[in-house]
Parts: C-alpha cells; structure tokens; sequence
C-alpha cells in the first residue's frame, strides 16, 4: 500500500508493501505477499464475517456474537476468524474465556486503496 512519507514499513503487515495496483505494477515477492491476504477474505464465509465484524456494534465481535449468522459449528468459526487474523485483517483481544475480534483499521484502508483506480483513464 502507499504508505505515509517519512513512516517506516511494518513487516508484520502484508499491506505496507504495496502501492495501489494501477500506480505501478507490483513485483513478483510483492504479489505473493498479497495472495494469502486475498485468498483469506475469498472464502463466502470469512468475507461475511469480516463484514460482521466491521458492522457489529463497537466494530467488535465474539464468536458468540457471529455465531448465529451461520450454520457451523463454533471450531469452524474460529478456525475462519483465525485465518482472518493469520491475514492480518483483524486485531483480537481475550477477555475471560471469549476472544474478541476487531477489523485493523489500516489494513481497511490498505487493503480499500490497494484498488484505487484514481488517475486511470476510464
């Protein structure tokens, strides 16, 4: 993503590599940092969940909050907001025995820009 002048890149997010795909092509280790990003949120579920969470009061959820969206079990809700979390997209917090999840908010905002088409000819 295009990130601010003078911020230093943080390697834990797949999203700071990366300019807006119509800036500039991106390179062949740049692409393969993207892929797992957008393979985690292809998936019909985990891309429902990740709008789930985004929409949820406080922009945060439980599993037991998203539960009842879906007709799977508890391990396989996890398992999915697990790959969403692996991907970098969402931030949790474990508070007792529930864990939490929230969306990043810049990775929303990278991940938003990655397909910004500003300055393309139509």
């Amino acid at each position: 993503m295009s990130m601010l002048a003078g911020s230093v890149p943080d390697p834990d997010d797949p999203l700071a590599c990366c300019t807006p795909l119509a800036r500039e092509p991106i390179s062949d280790e740049q692409a393969g940092q993207l892929a797992p990003l957008l393979k985690a949120i292809a998936d019909p579920v985990r891309l429902r969940l990740l709008s789930l969470v985004l929409s949820h009061e406080g922009a945060e959820a439980c599993v037991c909050d998203l539960l009842p969206a879906f007709d799977l079990s508890q391990p396989t809700i996890s398992h999915h907001l697990k790959v969403l979390h692996d991907a970098g997209l969402l931030d949790r917090e474990k508070r007792g025995v529930w864990v939490y999840y929230q969306a990043r908010p810049a990775a929303m905002a990278a991940l938003g820009s990655l397909f910004d088409a500003a300055g393309v000819p139509a």
